[in-house]
């Protein structure tokens, strides 16, 4: 992105700050797994929740930080993650659909900077996990272990990188074509007309039938989940990037035209939910900051007239959540605030969340030139 003086100094400044806010978090995460702050403080991980789909945002942190800055610390941190990470397959039952979430940010990371062998192994232990949950009828990729629900979710189209990291390390071809069926179920299922999103559908497993698109972690059904569509944006972006099927790449667009309407009423920040009551105003910055990594990745792949719109909005996200929605202070954990995993819960809503830190982490580092690629 051409960047003129100011912004140039402005995103020096900020990277300047992230890095040491995430140098001070690593000096002093000893051993713990970072989600949601309290009183400012990471709290202790006791390790019975392993398994949950957050735990490796940390490791692509740490994996940024080590590639961008050199420093073998942030490496040491990554692989002490990726190791208790190995935990989780002990009770693989347990796992979903957002094991690319957990080893795409860690093994993944860890084999695709270092060739190291057994971060490949629990890679390509975890591609399989995520290809075996593949419903035929339907053509989709399970979302969770709920009893007798077979449900498909839009947050899967982020983890599909692990698939296609797969076959192309050698696992199969079928690998790439379960990706790509689930793809196609995404554009026929879950992406309105209007370049919205549904959360959820359900279908009935046995014959692919939909039966419902309920009402997920958004206000409610017919909602427009903004994290949801942020998924989306990204999500095809690298579906384009991994198969250059075009309808994967105009979905994208199509969608971040309609986040990008909407943001635009507000300044540039998410809103949990687009289609929720104007009052109480709940924001997800996550949204925000995931949708302006996706921005940056459509723009690599449209026309050199086209680049502008998403390179300039990626820019106007960036800079509003890192003038009026961060906490630079280096004594304090948790980088991005407002963050919101779900409407109709208040423990998690407008609080920061790691992964909404990484996504922060990651645009600064696009619109720098230097980002790794862990997707």
């Amino acid at each position: 992105m051409n960047l003129n003086k100011q912004q140039k100094e402005y995103l020096s400044a900020t990277y300047e700050s992230m890095k040491q806010k995430f140098s001070a978090e690593c000096d002093r995460m000893n051993g713990r797994i970072p989600y949601i702050p309290v009183n400012g403080v990471y709290p202790e991980s006791d390790g019975s929740i392993i398994n949950w789909w957050t735990n490796g945002f940390w490791g692509g942190i740490m994996w940024q930080m080590y590639h961008a800055e050199g420093d073998n610390k942030y490496q040491k941190e990554a692989i002490s993650l990726e190791n208790r990470l190995e935990k989780a397959f002990d009770n693989f039952d347990l796992l979903d659909h957002d094991v690319g979430f957990l080893w795409l940010h860690t093994a993944v990371a860890h084999y695709r900077l270092t060739d190291d062998p057994t971060a490949r192994k629990r890679g390509l232990r975890a591609a399989a996990v995520l290809a075996s949950r593949y419903c035929p009828a339907g053509e989709y990729i399970r979302a969770w272990n709920r009893p007798g629900l077979s449900q498909m979710i839009i947050d899967c189209v982020m983890n599909l990188p692990l698939l296609f990291w797969a076959a192309d390390q050698g696992a199969g071809d079928h690998y790439r074509q379960t990706a790509i069926h689930h793809l196609n179920s995404v554009l026929q299922n879950i992406v309105r007309e209007d370049g919205s999103c549904n959360h959820i559908v359900e279908f009935d497993e046995a014959t692919g039938e939909v039966l419902a698109a309920p009402g997920g972690q958004g206000y409610g059904e017919n909602s427009s989940w903004a994290r949801g569509q942020a998924w989306a944006i990204y999500g095809l972006a690298l579906a384009y990037r991994y198969t250059k099927k075009l309808s994967y790449l105009n979905t994208a667009k199509q969608v971040a035209h309609y986040f990008l309407a909407n943001i635009s009423l507000t300044d540039y920040v998410s809103l949990i939910d687009f289609r929720a009551p104007e009052e109480p105003v709940y924001y997800d910055t996550t949204a925000a900051a995931c949708a302006a990594c996706g921005l940056l990745e459509i723009a690599e792949w449209v026309s050199e007239y086209e680049k502008p719109l998403y390179e300039k909005s990626a820019w106007k996200i960036y800079e509003k959540l890192t003038r009026d929605f961060s906490d630079w202070n280096p004594d304090t954990d948790g980088l991005l605030q407002c963050g919101s995993a779900k409407y109709h819960r208040s423990e998690d809503r407008q609080v920061p969340i790691i992964y909404g830190d990484y996504f922060l982490l990651e645009a600064s580092l696009k619109l720098q030139d230097k980002a790794f690629l862990i997707w």
